[in-house]
């Protein structure tokens, strides 16, 4: 189980919100000094697919979700202190079975 973070400092948040799925996912970008990025979102409950460009590291902060990588048939489950990695020009299909998933998104290199 990862230690989450619960805040970070000397950052650059920016104010409009990404939002997918008409308002099911929702989040906004952290920008740090080191030019690094991650957002901060929400999931509500439904099942939903993502394509990516860079690398990503997932980290549940609160709530549970199933994720099947794409190309992959397994479906693993996480909770609050876990993660998942999903590699570049890849994909991923998150499924909330109820309540609010809040998670980390950090773009890896």
């Amino acid at each position: 189980m990862a230690t989450l973070p619960a805040q970070f400092a000397g950052v650059t948040v920016v104010t409009k919100a990404n939002v997918y799925f008409d308002g099911k996912v929702v989040s906004h970008s952290v920008l740090f000094a080191d030019g690094s990025k991650k957002t901060l979102g929400l999931i509500y409950a439904g099942s939903y697919h993502f394509g990516t460009d860079a690398a990503e590291r997932m980290e549940i902060v609160a709530g549970a979700c199933k994720v099947t990588l794409d190309g992959q048939t397994a479906v693993k489950s996480y909770g609050a202190g876990e993660f998942f990695d999903v590699p570049a020009k890849s994909g991923f299909t998150i499924e909330v079975a109820g309540g609010v998933a809040e998670y980390i998104c950090s773009f890896l290199t």
